[in-house]
């Protein structure tokens, strides 16, 4: 792994250095190439620069998420992600407070069961604060790359909660007046699929980009990043097929349906390379193989099975 690279003082993201294949992070997670374009590339350097969290917003599957890896892989930089979901609330990110425990053990300490060194915990507060992915990143003394995946699958007021700590860079335990300021500003990318409107005030503090779907030589660059040994004829077989099928599906569905996306082109061509490269091509030949690994849609099957009829 490089070295963070300062540009002026600052961290800059190239977008070009990338993983082996099978490399895995420091978390044991599998690492994967990623191809931004120079759009992308340029909003997460204003990002940094600017100390401001990038909203990324575009289709699923569109490789919104995989960005915070890479960046956090290109600049040698500890990567916390923050999943969000429906029941997350704002300060599960910063930290979580074990009111409960420490409860648990005065009463324990009551009765005599407690050793000394534990009745010691229950005088210190601090001790039953368990840090959330921001509250960590706040911690470190070098910057550190925080992912605030799918915001908009949690309550409205979710976002509202975080704009404090997010343009301030600090947060206050309340249960201990302890006043937590970041020592180095965490670089931040949050995504969402415009599930819901964001509020305006959250959305002032935030730099935006839309992550555009690939085009179809960039899909080839991808595929030929992931799968290095196969063959060409191969990659622009399945690529085309992939290809037309989306833009069938745009044709009929518009820009507000689901359309296949590029991680299920990914899973589908790892399908297709399990056959020797004459049989995957016989496969291919006018048809798409394996379509319950693209079509997620009943309504989409049946689509796809009409048109490909009228074509027999």
């Amino acid at each position: 792994m490089v070295q963070p690279k300062p540009i002026n003082g600052k961290l800059e993201y190239t977008g070009k250095v990338q993983p082996q294949l099978g490399e895995k992070g420091a978390k044991g997670q599998l690492l994967y190439p990623y191809l931004p374009n120079p759009e992308l590339v340029e909003a997460v350097n204003l990002a940094i620069y600017l100390e401001r969290p990038l909203l990324l917003k575009g289709e699923p599957g569109c490789g919104k998420t995989l960005l915070a890896s890479a960046v956090a892989y290109e600049l040698n930089l500890k990567l916390e992600a923050w999943y969000v979901k429906s029941t997350s609330r704002a300060r599960d990110g910063l930290y979580t407070y074990d009111a409960v425990g420490r409860l648990r053990d005065a009463q324990l300490a009551a009765s005599g069961r407690l050793t000394p060194e534990q009745i010691l915990r229950i005088d210190d507060p601090t001790s039953y604060i368990r840090w959330g992915q921001l509250g960590r990143a706040f911690q470190e003394p070098q910057r550190t790359v925080v992912l605030i995946d799918e915001i908009d699958k949690a309550d409205i007021d979710f976002p509202n909660d975080l704009l404090l700590e997010l343009d301030q860079k600090r947060f206050i335990v309340e249960e201990t007046g302890q006043e937590i300021e970041a020592k180095a500003v965490p670089i931040v990318f949050i995504t969402s699929n415009d599930e819901k409107d964001l509020p305006d005030a959250f959305l002032r503090r935030c730099l935006f980009h839309y992550v555009e779907f690939p085009n179809r030589e960039r899909l080839i660059k991808i595929v030929n990043a992931l799968f290095p040994t196969s063959s060409e004829a191969l990659v622009k077989e399945a690529v085309g097929s992939f290809w037309r099928l989306r833009e069938k599906m745009q044709e009929d569905k518009g820009e507000a349906g689901k359309k296949v996306s590029t991680s299920e082109l990914i899973d589908w061509f790892r399908v297709l390379r399990r056959y020797p490269e004459d049989e995957a091509l016989a496969k291919l030949d006018g048809k798409i193989p394996y379509a319950g690994v693209l079509l997620k849609r009943w309504d989409d099957h049946v689509r796809y099975l009409r048109q490909n009829r009228e074509s027999e």
